[in-house]
């Protein structure tokens, strides 16, 4: 008999000090954000179950504004950014200043950008419009659920 499919373990870091992030609040839900996660596989190759650990980063805008421009190309800060190693990089100011304008709480926001990663992890992906729309529908119904 088989018994459950391994999941990575998740770590959260706040490498950043301009935004107060609800860090127990999100180390407390983070675990079962896997799980659902992982249930819900993308089209493309997943990686998230053969991962032993994915490490939530949170930082500044100016820190993802180097990841950005480096990794992809783009200038300017972003939400969310997520490496095929098990890394997910989250700006704190982005997030709140989005969930500011969603009027929503910054653990909301928070919650939902490791979902975004996680999702990427497992084979989704947003760069097309029917892509997104079904990444986006993925994870609301996962935020939903842990938020």
């Amino acid at each position: 008999m088989a018994g459950p499919a391994p999941q990575p373990s998740i770590s959260l870091v706040n490498a950043q000090r301009g935004v107060r992030v609800p860090l127990p609040a999100l180390r407390k839900v983070t675990p079962d954000a896997v799980p659902l996660c992982l249930k819900a596989r993308g089209p493309q190759r997943a990686i998230l179950s053969k991962l032993p650990e994915v490490v939530v980063a949170i930082v500044s805008d100016a820190v993802i504004a180097r990841l950005h421009q480096e990794f992809g190309g783009v200038p300017g800060p972003t939400d969310v950014i997520t490496f095929q190693h098990g890394e997910i990089v989250i700006s704190a100011e982005t997030a709140a200043r989005q969930a500011r304008a969603n009027r929503e709480p910054l653990r909301r926001e928070l919650i939902r950008y490791i979902v975004h990663g996680l999702l990427h992890l497992n084979g989704h992906r947003d760069d097309t419009a029917i892509a997104r729309r079904k990444m986006w529908a993925a994870q609301e119904r996962i935020v939903e659920r842990l938020a």
